[in-house]
């Protein structure tokens, strides 16, 4: 689903250019869930980015079921952003709105810009909405500010948001990291149900390795913008973990 190849990331800092990532290549198959690990400022986010066209990369292409992202004109690059789903560590929610305005606003780039300024969404729109709530458990919760709503209720919103898209491609970018152990599970449970019920792919950046263990069916690495791993949970040793993260370098 997925072709990466040669992708470099360069940008310009008041020090001077930065490298984020350094001829990245990997490939992605449709239905896959992959965890993205490493330090922070290791290349992750960046990655994540590049995927959904946040970010046009310096050097290389990317593909997504054969269509060039890194060509598309800004229509063009419009329409691809509302098949690709993506989860911010932040929810990125207009608190002051209702659950379901939130969740709505995952079907806008359905609507021609007008109807969408004035909140005139489709009775199609509206049943979508509704059934990603249920999905989440939040049914109960439609009428409610977000700012009433927990933490993980507000990144339940945010993922029910995503899914109203209708995406292909589901990308997350540590969705867990405000959460406690609790509520990071449960996000973790709904992306994976929604990876295996509806072969959904699923790419996510995350801090804790203990989750990325236990539900990605893969795992890439990224050290200093390098990807330095690609495999599964049971090929990722100690000893690797340690050089990922750096931790010799840091004990000596």
């Amino acid at each position: 689903m997925i072709e990466v190849r040669g992708v470099s990331q360069v940008f310009q800092t008041k020090n001077g250019p930065f490298q984020a990532l350094k001829d990245v290549s990997i490939d992605i198959p449709k239905g896959d869930f992959v965890a993205i690990i490493g330090r922070s400022g290791a290349g992750k986010s960046t990655f994540l980015r590049t995927l959904n066209g946040l970010l046009i990369p310096t050097e290389g292409s990317i593909k997504v079921e054969g269509l060039e992202i890194t060509r598309l004109s800004k229509r063009e690059l419009q329409k691809y952003r509302r098949s690709v789903g993506f989860i911010f560590q932040q929810f990125n929610l207009v608190t002051r709105l209702s659950v379901l305005d939130n969740v709505l606003h995952g079907r806008l780039g359905y609507l021609p810009t007008w109807r969408g300024l004035l909140g005139l969404y489709t009775e199609r729109d509206y049943q979508i909405a509704r059934a990603q709530l249920e999905q989440v458990d939040l049914t109960p919760k439609e009428s409610a500010r977000v700012d009433s709503l927990s933490g993980g209720q507000m990144q339940r919103v945010a993922i029910a948001r995503a899914m109203a898209q209708e995406p292909r491609l589901m990308l997350a970018d540590e969705p867990a990291a405000n959460l406690d152990p609790v509520l990071s599970e449960e996000v973790m449970r709904i992306l994976k149900r929604f990876n295996e019920q509806l072969g959904m792919t699923v790419v996510i950046n995350i801090h804790a390795l203990d989750l990325a263990l236990e539900y990605a069916r893969r795992i890439i690495a990224f050290k200093k913008g390098e990807l330095v791993f690609d495999g599964t949970a049971a090929e990722l040793t100690d000893e690797l973990v340690d050089e990922i993260y750096e931790r010799r370098e840091m004990a000596a």
